[in-house]
Parts: structure tokens; C-alpha cells; sequence
């Protein structure tokens, strides 16, 4: 399999450039992780040997199951029943760095399919009120079935464009702004992703947008979860550094770091143009540190 070209240009940022290619070039692992409110993670593995599977626990999470590429665990009965979701591990990263709590306001702002919401919701043992927006209703469908399948009872979903989301929905404790992105990350599982413009004009307008939206719902001493499955600049850090200079003092970013979990810091300088120091904070996952797909988290904190 070729590298695609548009993939050359991070070279000079990426530790083991040999290493990324293989990875690149292997399939990507499933992971699945437990729906607390109904069973226990080790019911959960009991129940993948017993369907001939061999999950192996996350170093990071020990709810969580890496499966072999292969398996389908979405077909199986412990699924329908709601004792586990399937989803990338990299997408396991943003809830825990958003840390809800039971009792909150939580907004998803871009929230489909819907698994993070998911995440959001158990972590709150169903207790608070946990929003799952998003301007697709085709996706917000697919997203309430996900809510039924596992049991979630503190979870309502709204319509809107995020970008201009109802101000006076707020505040909200916590937000989580998942943005749609060029999906360079997801090369391991559709390798179409490559073609895909990273870092356009239009889209990272979107992205600066969104944060900006998620930054104004979230009441000061909130925390704001910005992420991407890309590993464009444009997207990632340039957009939170956007963001910083608009916010000034009022905003501040806080380590994005999960023990367990190899990761690369935040970039803080692209193409020339230097980025607020703070940036190192920020989480880059390259695929061959943890055998992954991409991905790009900043944790904030609104000051006032």
C-alpha cells in the first residue's frame, strides 16, 4: 500500500516516521468498551471468550477490550443487550478528559453517532442532564437508538446548528465539541480519508466556530473538550490557538494526559507561524504509539 502523498508533509513532526508507516499500513484493532449501568467489565469478558473472541483489557482502561481486527462484536447478544458499546479506542480519549460528574449539565455539542455521548452518560451513573445535539436528524436518529440500546435515562437530544446553538440552553458544567474533520485519523479503517482536503478554509471556519460556540455555553470554571480524528495542524492546534487569542486570560488550556496512554504533545510552532506555548498541552496521537487510528485532543478551562 502507498503512503498517500498529502500524508508527507508531516514528516518533520512525526518521532518515528518508519514506524508510522507501518502502522498505517495494518489493520486497525476493534475495541469495545462495558456499559457500566448494566454488567461488569469482567462479565463482559467472560462474555466475548465465551463467543470464541479473545478481548484484552487496555492498558489505559480497564473496562475497555481490544479485539483482533476481524471481529464483530456488534453482532453478538451481550450487544443487544446493551452490556457494551463498540467504538474506536481513540475515541475512548475525550470523556475522561472531560471527567463529568454525576449531577451536571453536560452538552455534546456535535454528538453523533453518538458513543461519546454514551461514554458521558454512564460515567454519570444516569444522573444529571447530559444534551446530545447535532444538525443531522438522519444521525440524531441512529444516536437515539444508541441511547435505548444501553439504558441511558438522563440523556436529551436537541436540533440545532452548533455553531449557533441557543445561548440561552446555558451554561452548562461541561462541553464537549467533537468537530467534523477531514478524518485523516481514520486512514487504518477507510483509506478514501486521504483524499479528503485537510485543513481547508471552510472547514476549520466551522471548527473555529464550534469552540468558540462550546467556550460561551460553558460557565466559568467549566471545562471544554475540543477534538478531531485528524492529524492536520489547521484543524487541531491552530484552531485552539484561534480561540486562545479570542479569549485572552478568560480561557486556558490544562494537560491533556491519561496515564497508560503514550501520547505527543500539542504542536507550538507550523509552517512558521508560532502558537501560544500552552499548545505542548494539547494531545497528538500518532497510530504506531498505541497501534491506533489518529487523533487530537485539548482540555480548557473557561476563567471567566
Amino acid at each position: 500500500m502507498e503512503l498517500p502523498t498529502a500524508f508527507i508533509r508531516y514528516r518533520p513532526i512525526v518521532d518515528d516516521w518508519e514506524a508510522f508507516v507501518a502502522a498505517l499500513r495494518r489493520p486497525l484493532p476493534v475495541c469495545v468498551w462495558t456499559n457500566t449501568l448494566r454488567t461488569t467489565p469482567e462479565q463482559v469478558k467472560a462474555a466475548l471468550e465465551a463467543e470464541g473472541l479473545k478481548p484484552e483489557p487496555l492498558a489505559w482502561r480497564s473496562d475497555a477490550f481490544r479485539l483482533p481486527p476481524d471481529s464483530q462484536p456488534g453482532n453478538r447478544l451481550a450487544y443487544v443487550l446493551g452490556h457494551y458499546h463498540v467504538q474506536e479506542e481513540v475515541s475512548l480519549l475525550p470523556v475522561p478528559l472531560l471527567d463529568p460528574q454525576p449531577g451536571e449539565r453536560v452538552l455534546d455539542l456535535c454528538a453523533a453517532p453518538g458513543g461519546k455521548t454514551a461514554q458521558i452518560a454512564v460515567r454519570m451513573q444516569n444522573r444529571g442532564t447530559v444534551v446530545a445535539n447535532d444538525r443531522n436528524p438522519l444521525r440524531l436518529r441512529q444516536l437515539s437508538g444508541t441511547i435505548e440500546r444501553l439504558g441511558l435515562l438522563n440523556v436529551t437530544t436537541t436540533l440545532h446548528d452548533g455553531a449557533d446553538y441557543p445561548l440561552e440552553s446555558g451554561p452548562f458544567d461541561r462541553v464537549l465539541v467533537d468537530v467534523p474533520c477531514s478524518c485523516e485519523g481514520n486512514f487504518r479503517k477507510d483509506q478514501q480519508v486521504a483524499d479528503a482536503f485537510a485543513g481547508a478554509p471552510e472547514l476549520c471556519g466551522l471548527q473555529t466556530a464550534l469552540l468558540h460556540r462550546a467556550v460561551t455555553l460553558c460557565h466559568p470554571g467549566g471545562r471544554i473538550v475540543y477534538a478531531t480524528c485528524t492529524f492536520a495542524p489547521e484543524e487541531n492546534e491552530l484552531v485552539v490557538d484561534t480561540v486562545l487569542q479570542r479569549w485572552g486570560e478568560a480561557l486556558r488550556l490544562l494537560p491533556a494526559r491519561l496515564e497508560g496512554f503514550r501520547g505527543a504533545p500539542g504542536l507550538t510552532e507550523w509552517n512558521g507561524r508560532r502558537l501560544h506555548p500552552s499548545l505542548e498541552l494539547a494531545l497528538r496521537v500518532w497510530p504506531h504509539l498505541n497501534d491506533t487510528g489518529g487523533f487530537f485532543v485539548a482540555v480548557l478551562e473557561r476563567q471567566a
